[in-house]
């Protein structure tokens, strides 16, 4: 059974930082692109970044720019989110996605496999 599971999540002041893990188990996940999202109260998924499956090309929202770094470990099977400089807006669950070749890598739809999600909350 194929499973995601993030770790990592928390309450955290602004200007604190948090670093989000996703463990993948039950399939082979090295050659598929991951990326994380987030969900507000009351907001849609919007996507935060993502890794291509060698690590060399990453993608992040502008919002989180300079800010928060996605790294992996195709040994561990395990995705990373180094988020620095919290905000209050960045307050949402996050989630981790898979994908072998998703084309634009920021759709939600494109994401086939996801994690349960970790709460990450940022109080001013």
């Amino acid at each position: 059974q194929v499973q995601l599971v993030e770790s990592g999540g928390g309450l955290v002041q602004a200007g604190g930082s948090l670093r989000l893990s996703c463990a993948a188990s039950g399939g082979t996940f090295s050659s598929y692109t991951k990326a994380w999202f987030r969900q507000a109260p009351g907001k849609e998924r919007e996507f935060v970044a993502a890794i291509s499956w060698s690590g060399g090309i990453t993608y992040y929202a502008d919002s989180v720019k300079g800010r928060f770094t996605i790294s992996r470990d195709n040994v561990k099977n395990t995705v990373y989110l180094q988020m620095n400089n919290l905000k209050p807006e960045d307050t949402a669950v996050y989630y981790c996605a898979a994908n072998p070749a998703p084309r634009t890598q920021q759709r939600v739809y494109e994401y086939a496999y996801w994690g349960q999600g970790t709460q990450v909350t940022v109080s001013s």
